[in-house]
């Protein structure tokens, strides 16, 4: 599995010293907010472990993200095959990050690494790669529209293992390979 690198960035493999700081960053409410209930310590761990297996297996998934100039750990980034009982299918581009990683472009640069990892043809080769949020969540969608994604409004879906409120609505943003070059 290789790691990714941009200028101030690497993903990477997860390690055993991620898991504290993932942890912290699952159970912040402000992290949160567009992504339901905080995760127990059990769950944060699981979900790493997850992550490194889908890596492990694909070559691709969701990459532990440090910031090279200091290797802080300061969350993911990375690639995922959309849920089954979606209506469409795909592949998906996201990102989590630390508060206090938030407001310096670093979901930007690693998602930049992600979306062109997937159209690379010595990585995934896909030829179109979405984004999934909640209608709420500007911050990730301005980030989409960095990326040179646009929103699909036939896409967008109600979450329906999401009760009623804010978190219900996803919006689903693309970018296709051949507009990306």
């Amino acid at each position: 599995m290789p790691d990714l690198r941009t200028e101030r960035l690497l993903l990477r493999s997860w390690r055993d010293s991620d898991l504290v700081p993932w942890a912290a960053l699952n159970a912040d409410p402000e992290v949160r907010e567009h992504l339901g209930a905080a995760l127990t310590r059990e769950q944060s761990d699981a979900s790493a472990a997850r992550f490194q297996s889908g890596l492990d297996e694909r070559g691709w998934g969701w990459w532990a993200v440090e910031v090279t100039g200091t290797g802080e750990f300061i969350g993911f980034a990375g690639l995922d095959p959309v849920e089954d009982d979606l209506a469409f299918d795909g592949v998906e581009a996201g990102w989590r990050l630390a508060r206090s990683a938030w407001g310096h472009g670093y979901a930007t640069e690693a998602a930049r690494a992600v979306v062109a990892y997937a159209f690379d043809e010595k990585g995934v080769g896909l030829d179109e790669v979405l984004a999934i949020t909640t209608a709420t969540n500007l911050r990730s969608q301005a980030v989409m529209r960095r990326l040179g994604m646009t929103h699909d409004p036939a896409k967008d879906f109600d979450d329906p293992t999401v009760p009623e409120g804010p978190l219900r609505r996803n919006v689903v943003y693309g970018v296709r390979a051949d507009a990306w070059l």
